[in-house]
């Protein structure tokens, strides 16, 4: 028998960033913008099981090639497909 454990933690990071930046104004073309959108700035933290990442660390995980950004969604793709979730 295998256990629901609920959604994994890529998917738990990726609906909190998206949350996130529900109210963001896209498209965002710097990585200042991508972090002044986030409600608490730099120290915006995601948070799933052990795993507690803040906007500030995950912003080193972006390229300048990355920008600009058209949706939320876009943003939280390439976080977690960068940060290896």
């Amino acid at each position: 028998m295998s256990e629901d454990k609920g959604p994994s933690v890529k998917d738990q990071i990726h609906a909190q960033i998206t949350g996130a930046l529900a109210g963001a104004e896209f498209p965002i073309q710097t990585p200042e913008d991508l972090i002044a959108a986030f409600p608490d700035g730099a120290d915006t933290a995601c948070c799933a099981g052990d795993l507690k990442v803040t906007a500030g660390e995950a912003g080193k995980l972006l390229k300048p090639d990355d920008f600009p950004f058209k949706s939320a969604k876009d943003v939280a793709d390439v976080i977690v497909t960068r940060a290896g979730l």
